[in-house]
């Protein structure tokens, strides 16, 4: 039915008035809603926005979920009566101090300036003093050791340089032998000398390993996160006009179906405005194709400055582009669209273009449950209203119904200078 009705509209408007779009049919653009989903914007835009309300977060999470699940480990050493109390309390001391001094950096804002990687060969030292000290208190924890320290490692190995690991493996099985000697020197137990030689022996054999085995996951990681900036950056470009620089016609279309859906949802308003260029025919054939690119170019950057970031703002064709407001009355859609005009006329353009360049734009609100193409059939049909009362002008296309009687009965006009 809307393909129907806006080929009527068509019929009824006449040729001429969309000589300047033929390329770019309402009915062809639209019917590529289905394929321009990957395109949409707001799938990159939630995207960063969930990594940045969760990543770092989690990120620090990790620690503390690492530091409460050996704590739970040495609290079943002490139910099973194999260490003592001050043992307990020393391993919650250095836990919790650990915690808050990091706690307390990142709170400074000390730690802002830095990346998280940058904070994980600390938290790596820390994690393996602590693992070494309770080791030398209580011989009868090195069963616990080999594990929470593999865990410890793989924390930080996917930032650390090969070098940076290697050294901290070479410092951890020094400070390890150095914990063995102690134990000998000091308790004499033979049985318990060879025991811990031979978990020496072990670790010193698997820890290298394991630093060259997560090197290459590390690469690999790299190499990953490299391809997913690529991609990203290529799925960029591809929702950007690459002469104007603002979003192309599928990007924006796809845009102005999303918000509709969720206008439809929620009830939120939404408005549209489609902007034409006046006389821009006229203007290439003057100073040619390259100079009539550079004013499509100049108009995109000013009109960029002009509209929120919330807003969508892209070429649909030719000098042709489409303003989606999400959330936005007409009131203020309206204000916005007069100060691109404005924006437009008053630019200081250079030579010939001084003056002359201007555009007309059409607004209208969305009315619930009606189709996309009846919606921006509607702004057109305004935008060329425009047009044919002089150009250089905003004009508004309220749906039927949608002015306030006053109290004299008649309809509310909008405001001056506007039809």
């Amino acid at each position: 039915m809307g393909l129907a009705k806006l080929w009527v509209t068509l019929r009824t408007r006449g040729r001429e008035r969309f000589s300047n779009t033929e390329a770019f049919s309402p009915s062809e653009a639209f019917s590529e809603f289905g394929e321009s989903a990957q395109f949409r914007s707001s799938d990159l835009q939630a995207a960063r926005l969930l990594e940045r309300r969760l990543g770092r977060p989690y990120k620090r999470l990790v620690p503390a979920l690492l530091c409460g699940l050996y704590l739970l480990c040495i609290l079943v050493f002490y139910a099973l009566g194999m260490i003592g109390a001050s043992t307990v309390f020393v391993v919650g001391g250095l836990i919790t101090g650990t915690m808050a001094l990091f706690a307390g950096y990142v709170r400074a804002g000390r730690a802002a300036r830095l990346r998280d990687r940058q904070l994980r060969l600390p938290t790596v030292v820390a994690a393996a003093g602590t693992l070494l000290l309770v080791f030398y208190l209580e011989p009868v924890t090195q069963i616990a050791l080999a594990p929470f320290l593999f865990v410890a490692m793989a924390y930080g190995l996917l930032t650390l340089s090969r070098h940076a690991a290697l050294a901290v493996c070479s410092g951890i099985l020094a400070s390890y032998g150095l914990v063995v000697a102690l134990h000998h020197i000091q308790l004499g137990n033979a049985a318990l000398l060879q025991l811990e030689v031979l978990h020496f022996v072990a670790l010193a054999l698997a820890l290298p390993a394991y630093v060259l085995l997560m090197g290459r996951v590390r690469l690999l990681h790299r190499l990953l996160q490299k391809t997913s900036n690529e991609m990203r950056s290529i799925a960029e470009i591809a929702r950007r006009d690459a002469l104007a620089g603002c979003l192309n016609r599928r990007s924006i279309l796809a845009a102005l179906e999303e918000q509709k859906q969720l206008a439809d949802e929620s009830g939120i308003p939404l408005c549209l405005a489609v902007v034409d260029l006046d006389h821009f025919k006229r203007i290439n054939d003057e100073l040619g194709h390259l100079g009539g690119d550079e004013v499509l170019r100049t108009f995109a950057q000013l009109a960029q400055q002009v509209v929120r970031t919330d807003d969508f703002f892209g070429r649909y064709g030719g000098e042709e582009f489409l303003l989606v407001f999400p959330a936005t009355p007409l009131l203020p859609a309206l204000n916005s669209c007069e100060r691109i005009r404005s924006q437009v006329e008053s630019h200081a353009w250079e030579g010939k273009l001084r003056g002359r360049v201007t555009v007309s734009i059409g607004v209208t609100q969305y009315v619930l449950g009606e189709s996309v193409l009846e919606f921006f059939s509607r702004a057109d049909t305004a935008m060329y209203l425009a047009k044919q009362g002089g150009r250089n002008q905003v004009v508004v296309q309220e749906p039927v119904g949608a002015f306030a009687p006053t109290e004299a009965g008649e309809p509310q006009a909008p405001a001056h200078g506007y039809f």
